[in-house]
């Protein structure tokens, strides 16, 4: 008999809620027969191979409607963070501090976005998809290694724009081009050492089942709970080392703005303040929007329901907010502008 579109919808949501349901009854068993010591021993168990992601959605008919804004979205991401690279590197104009750090964060977002949106494209024309346990390690820890960047790179940013403004006759001897390399080799150093260090800690714990990780990507969060042991140790490792990055990039933030705003309060041009306010507002609109999702997502308290709303919030620093980036700095930049037209 011929299934109407109501129907199918209808069949399709309850597959979903099904494999939900399953995904956190698992879960939760898994949890009670650790604390209750009626697990088997790891030793008997078998690891497992594979992971199953449950992607974004599991209807079909939205699965459909979502690929071609995403691929829209996807290559927009890609052509305009190139674009940025290709003319801050082309352009002389361009070749101060500022925008080789902007060069570096339009890489980062490139890299970002790469790394799990062609997977989440593939899962909205496949009913299922599985992720191989070296392709999960790898993934998660590209994720946690661009992630971490990002978080140190506009730390490193604000400090740019704090010389600039609070030091301008120095800026250019403060900001030597030596002390930016040296600046982006340390952000890579530091955020290579902190992903290896949570996923290593991560992965060293067995998995043997459940395996069905109720995301688009392995995230750190998704895949601790599959661990078959107690992972109180490692949430706290990865609570405490995430704190410790946010905590100190946003007072970096927030020392170099409050001088900042001190310096730019004492300015007895108008046209001088708007002008030191226009070469932050980007800069400020980007930390808002990454700063702000992440947040959103790592503080709340887990839930079946949490969990879902943390899959659409990631969607925006995973894959809107670096399509975002290069749009933000070039409409509301002059030099960006002039540089467009000088092509």
């Amino acid at each position: 008999m011929h299934q109407t579109p109501r129907a199918t919808w209808g069949a399709a949501r309850r597959s979903e809620d099904s494999a939900l349901f399953q995904s956190y009854r698992v879960q939760v068993d898994l949890t009670w027969c650790l604390c209750s010591g009626t697990c088997p021993t790891v030793e008997n168990c078998t690891p497992v191979a594979r992971f199953l992601l449950l992607g974004l959605t599991e209807q079909a008919r939205l699965k459909g409607i979502l690929f071609v804004p995403f691929l829209f979205v996807y290559l927009v991401t890609l052509t305009g963070n190139l674009a940025m690279i290709t003319l801050i590197h082309t352009d002389p104009q361009l070749h101060t501090p500022m925008y080789f750090f902007l060069s570096v964060l339009s890489f980062i977002d490139s890299s970002f976005s790469t790394v799990n949106t062609p997977r989440l494209l593939e899962s909205f024309l496949t009913s299922g998809q599985s992720i191989s346990f070296a392709g999960c390690v790898v993934q998660m820890a590209l994720m946690t290694l661009n992630g971490t960047a990002k978080c140190l790179l506009l730390a490193t940013m604000a400090y740019d724009r704090f010389a600039a403004i609070c030091h301008p006759l120095l800026y250019h001897t403060i900001m030597s081009q030596s002390l930016c390399v040296q600046l982006v080799a340390a952000t890579y150093t530091a955020s290579a050492a902190i992903s290896a260090l949570l996923t290593g800690y991560i992965f060293k714990l067995p998995y043997c089942g459940p395996n069905i990780i109720n995301h688009y990507f392995c995230d750190l969060p998704t895949v601790l709970q599959l661990a078959y042991a107690d992972t109180a140790e490692v949430e706290f490792i990865i609570f405490s080392s995430s704190a410790t990055i946010i905590l100190f990039t946003i007072t970096i933030i927030l020392v170099s703005y409050a001088y900042m705003l001190v310096t730019i309060c004492r300015m007895h041009s108008l046209k001088a303040q708007s002008k030191a306010l226009s070469t932050c507002a980007s800069h400020l609109t980007v930390i808002c929007l990454f700063y702000g999702t992440i947040t959103f997502t790592y503080t709340q308290p887990r839930s079946p329901s949490s969990m879902e709303q943390n899959k659409v919030v990631s969607v925006f620093y995973t894959v809107v907010i670096p399509m975002l980036d290069p749009l933000i700095y070039s409409l509301r930049n002059k030099d960006v502008k002039a540089a467009l037209k000088r092509r």
